[in-house]
């Protein structure tokens, strides 16, 4: 029996949830908000993926399965034209977090 997964820190709920091309495939892909947070870390806020790991509270090379996978999945929907929804995975949102402990990274508003 695989062990739990551990909850990804996740600082953005996503406003859109959903993204269809104008015509599309009845496919669907879910990008999970774990996925879809370490794009916005990675790529929108162009942190190092050390960095965006920590925010996280997660390691490096987990980060770096998290984000592969949403790159693939986001690439085989813009590729393919199928819908695209963010929902699920194992996240905690910590919105307005300030404070820094241990050196840690942490929400801003």
């Amino acid at each position: 029996m695989p062990r739990p997964r551990r909850l990804r820190r996740v600082c953005f709920r996503p406003r859109i949830t959903c993204y269809r091309p104008e015509i599309s495939t009845s496919e669907e892909i879910v990008l999970t908000i774990d996925e879809f947070e370490a794009i916005r870390l990675r790529d929108y806020e162009n942190l190092a993926q050390i960095e965006a790991a920590e925010r996280m509270h997660i390691s490096q090379p987990t980060f770096q399965r998290i984000y592969k996978s949403a790159r693939e999945k986001i690439a085989d929907a813009i590729v393919n034209g199928k819908i695209m929804r963010i929902e699920g995975g194992p996240c905690k949102l910590e919105l307005g977090f300030r404070r820094r402990i241990r050196r840690r990274h942490h929400c801003r508003i």
